[in-house]
């Protein structure tokens, strides 16, 4: 997957991101001050960087300025109209603010590879192929017939492998906040795209919560 930088003071929440990252897959670099940052961005090639605001030494804005013209997404408390605007301005490919939940970070995170092109076009595991751009999947070499929301379903899944996810934030994220059916549509659809894919030992279902999809990363 990406090489990603990620610049952030708080030990925590850099630890944090990180973890998260690495679990779907994505090498990570973790730095804690603007100047080691600059460093790291002048020497080394990365696919995004995970940015800070309130840094020591050069703070977020600065990193920018010195940069490499590397894809940045600002992860930052700093949430004024004036600050959003001088992150987009400089060229921010996205801006979030503090507290933030991380599957939106990493809904964001996909969604920049994406458009700079640093995304993987498909995915491998086991018997099972996906094509995202086709948005077509195969199970030993065949096509599967999979409906649009078995498709976004099992997307999200890829996308968010090896971490737990809710009945009731799947359920958000393919069909939206404003579906009036219940989380039962979830499981129904977890049980063809087991019996289609040939996953059953692969996506598990997470006790009182939800389902992961365990993969090597």
């Amino acid at each position: 997957m990406a090489s990603i930088l990620i610049v952030e003071d708080e030990e925590a929440i850099n630890e944090l991101v990180k973890r998260n990252l690495q679990l779907v897959g994505h090498q990570c670099t973790s730095v804690f001050d603007g100047e080691t940052a600059v460093v790291e961005i002048q020497q080394e090639s990365y696919d995004l960087m995970i940015l800070d605001i309130m840094l020591p030494g050069f703070n977020g804005f600065d990193v920018m300025k010195q940069g490499n013209k590397t894809p940045t997404i600002f992860l930052t408390a700093k949430s004024s109209l004036t600050d959003r605007i001088n992150g987009f301005s400089m060229g921010a490919d996205d801006y979030m603010t503090k507290p933030f939940e991380m599957l939106e970070l990493l809904a964001r995170v996909e969604a920049v590879l994406r458009r700079t092109q640093k995304s993987e076009s498909s995915f491998e595991a086991g018997d099972v192929k996906i094509n995202f751009k086709s948005r077509q999947v195969f199970h030993v070499g065949q096509l599967v017939e999979c409906t649009p929301k078995e498709y976004e379903l099992l997307e999200v899944l890829v996308n968010n492998r090896n971490i737990a996810l809710s009945r009731e934030r799947l359920l958000d994220l393919v069909w939206g906040y404003d579906f009036e059916g219940g989380t039962r549509t979830v499981d129904v659809h977890i049980q063809k795209l087991r019996k289609k894919l040939g996953w059953e030992d692969k996506i598990k279902t997470v006790y009182k919560l939800g389902y992961r999809l365990e993969v090597g990363r």
